[in-house]
């Protein structure tokens, strides 16, 4: 048996091809049973996000041609025009590949956290599909285990690397409590958008987002119970602040030094935490030079993120040290069920000497024979019964020299 995985990624193949192979969610019980259909298929997971499209399978084919041919038909493509992105890992490789996504180390964003729910998914909805056995809910336990040990020994995630999080950290380390401030987020974009995403996570009290068309503004802050207003309001709610984010493509600032006094003012100089991301700049620069306001650009936040990619990197050199350990316990644990079989035979064997040992004794008893003499015939019987195939095997290695199986007969049976 086999353990494969197959797929393309971020690093493999363009995102025009990545959304042809990608699965959605209603479709993946349809393709587990699918697949688990296919001839020497025994256990399958299928792992599909904006960067990856995956399959896992417990197989007894070593060519993982029979589910390139399956992933191609499933999604009308011809195997041609996915085969030159394909990458394909098996049995110990297979296993690291699945731990370092896992961990985020094949992330687009090293050490992102959200592959591990995504995976978490994925396993969800191929047990549902009856697509897991023995091998697979073992193996799927020991890599969120594998992943819960590299985010609490390492600094793996620790450190924000998109400048919108290092954004609401520094927010975090002026503000104790962010429950009580209000965010005034200034533009409706991507990088807005995540912003708000990460405030919200953080329990801000109060979003506000500002932006030259209302309905963007509006789309926006409901994702996030916020509240909207058009940019030419931005003066009356300035005061309302406590940090202040922007983010627009204007060619000229949007906010100058007179309105952040007139602010300042109305808050009775408690503090604003201003960030600014837009290139070219919304604040006028002389803003840093006013008491009671923290202002840093994206050029300050590009150093942060840099510094903290750097400490994700040599987390993550920990991680795959980590990872490795952890492919060889779970190795250890696969190989051991290759015995399992034979334990059960062994263990059925002996089940079935002792009853016919003991029966013979029950005989011995209603002829008359005392408890004594019971016990001696149902030890005598058993230990014949037991030792009488492993002995005529082993004098028959002596004569055909197979000094290996003595030498492992000694070894198993632990004798001098």
């Amino acid at each position: 048996m086999t353990l494969l995985a197959l797929g393309l990624n971020h690093t493999t193949a363009p995102v025009a091809v990545r959304e042809r192979l990608a699965v959605p969610g209603e479709r993946l019980g349809v393709l587990l049973r699918s697949l688990i259909a296919l001839p020497g298929i025994r256990e399958a997971a299928i792992l599909s996000t904006c960067n990856r499209t995956e399959v896992y399978c417990h197989t007894e084919h070593q060519d993982p041609h029979v589910l390139l041919t399956w992933l191609a038909r499933t999604q009308n493509l011809a195997v041609g025009e996915i085969e030159p992105y394909i990458y394909t890992h098996r049995d110990a490789e297979s296993i690291r590949h699945l731990f370092r996504v896992a961990c985020g180390l094949d992330s687009l964003v090293l050490g992102e956290p959200q592959i591990l729910g995504q995976m978490k998914n994925a396993y969800q909805a191929a047990r549902q599909a009856g697509a897991v056995g023995k091998i697979f809910s073992r193996l799927f336990q020991h890599t969120f285990a594998a992943a819960k040990k590299v985010r609490t020994d390492t600094a793996i995630g620790a450190s924000p690397i998109s400048v919108a999080f290092a954004a609401v950290r520094l927010s975090q380390q002026i503000f104790d409590d962010l429950s009580h401030q209000t965010a005034l987020l200034i533009g409706a974009g991507e990088t807005i958008e995540l912003t708000a995403r990460h405030l919200h996570q953080q329990g801000i009290g109060r979003i506000i987002v500002a932006n030259r068309t209302f309905d963007r503004a509006y789309a926006l802050a409901a994702q996030f119970g916020g509240y909207a207003i058009a940019l030419r309001e931005l003066p009356d709610h300035l005061a309302e602040g406590d940090i202040i984010v922007s983010s627009t493509a204007s060619q000229l600032p949007i906010l100058g030094k007179g309105a952040i006094e007139r602010a300042i003012r109305q808050r009775r100089h408690k503090p604003i935490f201003m960030v600014d991301l837009a290139v070219p700049r919304d604040i006028e620069p002389e803003v840093e030079t006013l008491d009671d306001v923290y202002l840093y650009t994206v050029d300050d936040l590009k150093d942060i993120v840099e510094e903290n990619r750097q400490a994700r990197r040599e987390a993550a050199l920990q991680a795959e040290e980590i990872i490795a350990m952890e492919v060889e316990h779970f190795l250890g644990w696969l190989r051991s069920q290759g015995a399992t079989d034979t334990i059960r035979a062994l263990r059925a064997q002996a089940q079935e000497h002792r009853e016919q040992a003991l029966e013979r004794a029950r005989r011995a008893l209603r002829r008359g024979a005392t408890p004594e003499q019971a016990l001696e015939l149902l030890a005598h019987t058993l230990t014949q019964k037991l030792l009488h195939t492993p002995s005529v095997q082993l004098r028959q290695a002596a004569v055909h020299e197979r000094h290996d199986l003595i030498a492992a007969a000694r070894e198993l049976f632990k004798l001098r």
